[in-house]
């Protein structure tokens, strides 16, 4: 596969365009960002540990019956990927309270919802990612009703097997941010990633956080942190 010019450079990650049209290939940085870029930073070695845990857990949800962009992992940083076009929808599933969602509604940190919640953004950073509703979705023409329908059914069967996995590691899964795209002939499928970027994640027994919000709120011990959750998934599996 032969790499050409790169098309995108974003917060976390490069994409290149290759020989194939359809495909893509997906480069990891260890750079961070938080608050909408307004926080910056390196974490290093995080790159190759968000790039092989996604590639492992959207194999897993592969057999589950969840589609995804993954093709092949040709690195410990880059991936190929086919080609989509992102949904401008950040779909965030909640099981329990924290981060903004609790700032938002003063809900204390920890509450145990007795569903798993799901809300939407509109994905625009210049406008701040701002939340939105299914009619707000479809007003903006970000997707169709069937389309949506499909994003929740995904993001939900996601949640499941993640819960799931993580458990199996020791870990809760608190929440977590996906985003979907089209393929050339239509296809809703899961992509950008799922790593500790965009997973809360807390130590099962010490509700220790074992994700970005290392980061964000400078605790310290971050690429520990990521580490560690690599070790547990890797010895799951």
């Amino acid at each position: 596969m032969e790499l050409r010019n790169m098309m995108y450079e974003g917060k976390a990650k490069k994409v290149f365009e290759t020989d194939d049209p359809n495909v893509l290939v997906v480069d990891y940085k260890d750079d961070a960002t938080a608050f909408n870029g307004l926080k910056k930073g390196t974490i290093v070695g995080k790159g190759v540990i968000n790039n092989q845990m996604s590639n492992i857990l959207m194999q897993g949800l592969e057999k589950r019956g969840v589609p995804t962009h993954f093709i092949k992992e040709l690195s410990e940083r880059q991936t190929a990927v086919k080609r989509v076009k992102i949904l401008p929808l950040e779909v965030i599933i909640r099981n329990i309270a924290a981060g903004s969602f609790s700032k938002r509604y003063g809900v204390e940190e920890g509450k145990v919802f007795k569903q798993p919640t799901i809300e939407f953004s509109y994905k625009n950073d210049d406008l701040g990612d701002p939340l939105l509703n299914d009619d707000h979705a479809f007003a903006l023409e970000l997707c169709t009703k069937e389309e949506l329908e499909l994003v929740k059914k995904y993001a939900f069967m996601v949640n499941d097997y993640l819960k799931e996995v993580w458990k199996s590691c020791g870990i809760t899964l608190v929440d977590f941010k996906i985003e979907f795209g089209k393929t050339a002939d239509g296809t809703i499928v899961l992509a950008d990633e799922i790593s500790p970027d965009t997973c809360r994640l807390w130590d099962s027994k010490t509700n220790e956080k074992l994700d970005k919000d290392r980061f964000r709120r400078d605790l310290g011990g971050v690429e520990d942190a990521y580490t560690e959750v690599m070790k547990r998934l890797r010895a799951s599996i």
